[in-house]
C-alpha cells in the first residue's frame, strides 16, 4: 500500500434522496480514514423515484455543503454492479487500500452479488451499523469464508432512511443543503409555499 495514498473509502447510495443519515455517514467516515469517495448509483434491485442525473445533483450539494477537501464525489465510478465500481477505482488509485463501505443492512446480500468473491479481493469491506439492522457473526462469517476482509466501522448514524422520506418527507431528516432544491423541483412532495 502506498503510504503517501492510505486507504480511501467509498461509498456509493442511490441518494433517493440523501439523508441526515448519509450526512452523517459520510462526515464518520472522514473522521476514520483519510480520503472518502461517494457517487450517486442505481440500485438493479430497487426502484428509483427520481432520475439518476437528479440524484447525483443532490449528493453533490451535500457534498459541496459538507465542504472537505478529503471527501470528493466522483460519478464516473457509478455502475448498478459493485465489481464495475471497484474494477474502475481499482483503476483510478492501483496503489491504495480500497475499504468498499456498506451499511449492515446490506452486509448479508453481498455474497448474492454479481462476482462476489472478485469484488471482495478488490476492496475491504467496511460495514456500518444501521439502527433495527443488527450485524449478524453469520453474515461476517459468510463473508469471510469468500475471501473478504471485514471492518466493522465504529460509527454512529441517525435512524433516517431514504424510502421512509420518499413516503412521507420530514424535513428534519433532510439535509439543508439540499432542501432548497426538492422544493424547488417539487421532488418528494415538497415544494416551495409560493406554489
Amino acid at each position: 500500500m502506498n503510504s503517501e495514498i492510505g486507504p480511501i473509502a467509498l461509498l456509493g447510495t442511490s441518494a433517493d434522496p440523501p439523508t441526515c443519515g448519509h450526512q452523517a455517514l459520510l462526515c464518520g467516515l472522514l473522521n476514520l480514514f483519510p480520503r472518502v469517495v461517494t457517487w450517486a448509483s442505481d440500485n438493479p434491485s430497487k426502484e428509483h423515484l427520481t432520475s439518476l442525473e437528479t440524484r447525483h445533483q443532490l449528493l453533490d450539494a451535500l457534498v459541496v455543503d459538507i465542504d472537505n477537501p478529503r471527501l470528493k464525489l466522483i460519478q464516473d465510478l457509478s455502475s448498478p454492479w459493485t465489481i464495475t465500481t471497484l474494477e474502475r477505482a481499482s483503476q483510478l488509485w492501483p496503489m491504495a487500500e480500497l475499504i468498499f463501505v456498506v451499511g449492515s443492512d446490506l452486509a448479508g446480500q453481498i455474497p448474492t452479488w454479481t462476482q462476489a468473491q472478485d469484488l471482495l479481493r478488490l476492496a475491504r469491506v467496511g460495514i456500518a451499523p444501521r439502527e433495527g439492522w443488527p450485524i449478524k457473526k453469520t453474515q461476517i462469517n459468510t463473508l469471510q469464508a469468500l475471501g473478504g476482509r471485514i471492518d466493522l466501522l465504529p460509527l454512529k448514524t441517525p435512524p433516517t432512511a431514504s424510502s421512509i422520506i420518499r413516503k412521507k418527507p420530514k424535513l428534519s431528516q433532510i439535509p439543508a443543503a439540499i432542501v432548497p432544491i426538492l422544493e424547488e423541483r417539487n421532488l418528494y412532495g415538497l415544494k416551495t409555499s409560493s406554489q
